[in-house]
């Protein structure tokens, strides 16, 4: 019988691959997990966590002049970008030290580095080789630059939390998620904010009626666009005083010229697989993605990968979730699988937006004319008083005649938190009928969703 250093070796202490150690160790595995940044992966280092930082802290510029119908008279005041920054990197430190505290508790060995195949059971890190029974990979992604001219001077989202000094004038490359909610953060922080897309609307890929609430809140709100770009007419050119200079084509083919203090490229992302040496162990590559059954397990049967290395769904709670399953099957003899489909996500843009379900257009491309769509925008109460153009935007997709829901979406002030809740109604295939069984709270944004006619 041969012999392993470990029953579980992760590659990447990221969410997917932290969730796996820990659970696969209390069921009683010998795991190592190896890792050659900080613990915590790109959510906790320079994703989800410190960007939602940065949108509590634009919101923060409001204040004044909301609270003044309010009866309140709040001054403006100055924006420290260096005390913000230095603010998130504590708690992102704080988050690292956490998360390390937890494996060590659960007798998950750390090994500091980069880990990258020998052969389909051995891995090395550094000048140190460790064989396993099993291997699993969860390294994530990596944010993606387009091979264009002058890319060399824009920056990423993983550059974003780290700017030395704050740029006035700043620019985004892309419609993505990534690009909508980092316009809305430094023009609430106080820049000058353009996103540049090749589409018409921002978010593709999103219901329509979403993508276009939030575009037209975020220019009410005066982030400028540049739509419709001929993308490979785009350059970048460095200027004396170290300012960028962007150059492209609008939809019409005319010349427009943008100088910014800074850019963000944030046209996507993709699996971090080069540094793996993943051919040493025979593994099948699919689309720049590690190809994975449902259980997770790749073409070789003790090697396994979830995460945004696989492609799948790229979400936090996605890969937790692969990670844990991972563990109660192979570990726990519990045999399990994730669902991808019906997963809730939320845009935190501003204004912010969520989702769950299908899409009107998913929905009539499966069911036709069965499909029903129920629609309302309005303006929140707590604008009443606070005054602005906001506008709140909730939509329910039903099919049938029992109407049973498909999707529900919504563009406004606490979407997120208001679809987390809502999305029990798609999970469990839920009607609209019991949507308008439910009471609804009042005054609420979300007693929306069950009054809805």
């Amino acid at each position: 019988m041969t012999s392993f250093d470990y029953d579980l070796f992760v590659i990447g202490a990221g969410s997917g691959g932290l969730a796996a150690s820990k659970r696969a160790a209390a069921f009683g595995a010998k795991v190592a997990i190896a890792e050659g940044d900080l613990v915590g992966g790109t959510c906790v280092i320079r994703g989800c966590v410190p960007k939602k930082l940065m949108v509590y802290a634009s919101h923060f510029s409001h204040f004044p002049h909301e609270s003044a119908g309010y009866g309140w008279t709040i001054p403006a005041g100055t924006f420290d970008w260096t005390k913000l920054r230095e603010s998130i990197q504590t708690e992102v430190m704080r988050l690292n030290k956490l998360h390390i505290s937890f494996l060590e508790k659960t007798n998950v060995e750390l090994i500091s580095g980069f880990a990258k195949f020998v052969d389909a059971h051995t891995v090395a890190v550094g000048d140190r080789q460790f064989t396993a029974e099993r291997i699993l990979i969860a390294v994530g992604g990596e944010a993606a630059k387009p091979d264009l001219p002058g890319m060399e001077y824009a920056i990423t989202s993983k550059e974003m939390f780290l700017l030395p000094k704050f740029p006035q004038r700043f620019a985004v490359i892309g419609g993505g998620y990534i690009g909508t909610e980092f316009a809305g953060i430094m023009h609430g922080l106080g820049a000058k904010a353009t996103q540049i897309i090749r589409d018409r609307y921002i978010l593709r890929g999103f219901d329509e009626d979403v993508r276009t609430n939030v575009q037209e809140g975020m220019v009410n709100h005066g982030i400028n666009f540049h739509t419709c770009i001929d993308s490979s007419s785009l350059t970048i050119t460095k200027n004396s005083d170290d300012s960028l200079t962007i150059n492209f084509k609008d939809g019409s083919g005319s010349p427009q010229s943008l100088e910014v203090d800074a850019v963000l490229a944030a046209t996507g992302r993709q699996p971090n697989l080069a540094p793996l040496n993943l051919a040493q162990a025979g593994i099948e590559i699919v689309n720049n993605a590690i190809a994975v059954k449902e259980d997770s397990c790749t073409n070789q049967p003790h090697i396994y990968a979830i995460g945004d290395c696989t492609n799948r769904v790229n979400l936090t709670p996605v890969a937790i979730a692969e990670g844990r399953a991972f563990a109660d099957t192979v570990y726990g003899h519990t045999p399990r699988f994730i669902s991808h489909t019906n997963i809730p996500s939320a845009v935190f843009s501003q204004p912010e937006a969520a989702t769950v379900g299908l899409s009107e257009e998913q929905a009539k491309a499966l069911y036709g004319d069965r499909v029903k769509v129920y629609k309302t925008k309005f303006r929140p109460m707590f604008y009443s008083l606070a005054g602005g153009e906001a506008r709140t935007m909730m939509k329910l997709i039903v099919v049938g005649e029992e109407e049973r829901v498909l999707g529900l979406h919504m563009v406004g002030k606490d979407a997120a938190e208001i679809i987390q809740g809502m999305s029990l109604v798609v999970t469990m295939g839920g009607c609209k009928k019991d949507l308008d069984n439910t009471m609804a709270m009042h005054p609420t944004a979300a007693e929306e969703f069950v009054t809805m006619r």
